[in-house]
């Protein structure tokens, strides 16, 4: 049996930027960006094109925003911004190291996390102690689909050498996570099941 754990909500919680266009700015200004007057509006406005379920790196988005009000940025300065900006306070969740171990004692355990912002899931997994703790981490900003879209979930179990029919996701959100079960596999739902009784669900018969 393989298992994926979903992160942010799930394994971890975060402080995200109450305000996440502004946080943006303030990164660009201090990297000498002009930001133009009405920032939040071309924030806010879709700048790449994409399938649907597919996952749009800010950066590429915040970049395009730019060049949208004429605004020129050195190469990987949006990049540079957005990490910054998306720099969170970490807080590993109770029974989350014991549920990710005690999975991995039953089989290949993986992360699967949706996320448009670069290094963030790994500098995550640092400050909450879950570096090195799974066989595989598989990011929508790295596969390049967001959960619930099944291609996101076939990327994680193939990270893990299995199907999605064979894979078991740990999440805390029934429309995204829950999709595991469109692609024919198993969801645990940790705001009806606590951590600390996760690994006994997955003993249980499905």
């Amino acid at each position: 049996m393989a298992v994926t754990f979903d992160l942010f909500g799930t394994l971890v919680d975060v402080e995200y930027p109450s305000d996440p266009a502004e946080a943006v700015a303030r990164e660009l200004e201090s990297r000498g960006v002009a930001v133009p007057d009405d920032w939040h509006v071309a924030y806010g406005e879709k700048h790449v094109e994409a399938p649907a379920g597919a996952e749009v790196p800010l950066p590429p988005h915040v970049a395009r925003a730019l060049d949208s009000r004429d605004v020129d940025a050195e190469r990987n300065v949006a990049r540079h911004a957005v990490i910054a900006a998306f720099d969170p306070d970490v807080t590993r969740r109770d029974g989350a190291l014991d549920a990710v171990r005690g999975a991995a004692e039953r089989g290949p355990v993986g992360l699967l996390s949706n996320c448009a912002v670069p290094e963030l899931v790994p500098r995550t997994l640092i400050r909450a102690g879950l570096r090195g703790e799974f066989d595989a981490v598989t990011t929508s900003v790295g596969c390049g689909w967001r959960k619930p879209h099944p291609s996101a979930f076939e990327a994680g179990a193939e990270a893990l050498g299995t199907t999605t029919t064979g894979l078991v996701h740990v999440g805390d959100d029934a429309e995204t996570d829950g999709g595991i079960v469109a692609a024919g596999g198993r969801f645990v739902d940790v705001t009806e099941t606590p951590l600390s009784e996760v690994v006994s669900e997955l003993e249980a018969e499905p």
